[in-house]
């Protein structure tokens, strides 16, 4: 067995753990925190319920919400000057995989000098970051376990991956009862990120004994409650399911990265700032069947996940199943059937798919993919 690193924050898990988040930063030395969400987790309710617990600790706090889907590069500077002046010393994120996102960037440029692209790639951050407790209000980013940081370089068009141990946060705070203010199509796409994340991860060339158990435990989460959590915002049994599919498959993907999906739908988002999850969701059937024959026999430990019978089955053949179980949870969930209704044109697909070979998430897929064959799956999935 190969040397291997793996890596997690404290993590806290549970029905009404959002409560342990003024604790949590007092442990950590915070004094006063930069708060770091958007508008719509104001509107559900729960940036007030967390300043409320910052308050019980007597912690000071500074609210910013100036966060979009995709969280765009001069959103991250005009944040971190923010945080600058406000004489914060530790960042809290509280809500989906955009405003955690942003608020690792934050800390990173809070304590690192120059500017955020010179940080895209993996391991340039040279200096601690402030203390970061990040709450991830939606089931399926992962980040708030994760060493990624994804940001929108809108100069070039395209989402930047940031990597780096540094990113890790210090404590995740997992509360399920958070997930029931989603509506149903956030469920479905965040639940799918979270499949995409998970099947990525075990077929990765970085996976190991640890990444695996928990990858695939989370595709047989993600196979049995992502149906009922869609259907209903009040079945707290499928809630609590997927947001430990989502946290398995945050700390799988942050250990043993990711491939080919993550690599095209950050080309997606960049250019055309379309909803993170729904992308993976498209384009991850095409990938599996262009990445099964580099590792048949885990697609078929895939399929087994979803419930399918591949005793009697060849690896290639129940690879098959496994692709095919994939589609039908897309279609049950009414996910769009092709790119083209998220706006990609023809004339995209050439930039893109040079992009997406130079993404680091490419490193880690399972067969090599050249910019021909990159284009050839966005034209499957126009």
């Amino acid at each position: 067995m190969r040397m291997f690193k793996f890596m997690t924050p404290e993590i806290i898990f549970g029905a009404g753990s959002i409560n342990q988040t003024g604790d949590s930063l007092r442990r950590l030395g915070a004094e006063k925190v930069f708060v770091v969400s958007d508008p719509g987790v104001v509107q559900a309710g729960w940036v007030e319920r967390v300043i409320g617990y910052l308050e019980a600790c007597d912690l000071q706090y500074h609210l910013w919400t100036d966060v979009t889907p995709n969280p765009k590069d001069y959103e991250i500077d005009r944040g971190v000057k923010e945080y600058v002046n406000s004489e914060c010393n530790a960042v809290l994120g509280i809500g989906g995989g955009s405003p955690i996102d942003a608020a690792k960037a934050i800390a990173m440029l809070a304590t690192n000098p120059g500017n955020i692209r010179q940080y895209e790639g993996v391991d340039k951050i040279s200096h601690p970051l402030p203390p970061m407790v990040m709450v991830p209000t939606t089931a399926g980013a992962g980040s708030e376990v994760s060493q990624f940081s994804i940001v929108t370089d809108t100069q070039r068009c395209l989402k930047m991956t940031i990597i780096s141990k540094s990113l890790i946060p210090d404590i995740a705070i997992i509360d399920p009862d958070t997930l029931v203010t989603k509506d149903a199509r956030l469920t479905a796409n965040t639940g799918m990120d979270a499949l995409t994340h998970a099947i990525e991860s075990y077929i990765s060339l970085a996976a190991t004994p640890l990444t695996e158990r928990l990858s695939l435990h989370a595709i047989q989460l993600v196979a049995t409650y992502l149906r009922p959590s869609t259907a209903s915002s009040h079945n707290r049994e499928a809630k609590e399911a997927m947001a430990m599919a989502s946290l398995q498959a945050g700390i799988a993907f942050s250990n043993a990265v990711l491939g080919a999906v993550h690599a095209m739908s950050h080309q997606l988002g960049g250019l055309l700032d379309t909803p993170h999850g729904e992308a993976n969701a498209i384009l991850l059937p095409y990938v599996m069947e262009y990445n099964y024959i580099a590792a048949p026999e885990k697609y078929a430990h895939i399929a087994e996940a979803f419930g399918e019978r591949v005793a009697d089955l060849s690896p290639c053949e129940a690879a098959k199943r496994a692709i095919k179980a994939v589609k039908e949870l897309a279609r049950d969930l009414d996910i769009p059937e092709s790119l083209a209704k998220l706006g990609l044109k023809e004339e995209h697909i050439r930039k893109l798919s040079q992009n997406a070979v130079q993404d680091a998430c490419m490193i880690t897929n399972p067969r090599d993919m050249s910019v021909d064959d990159v284009e050839k799956i966005f034209r499957q999935a126009l």
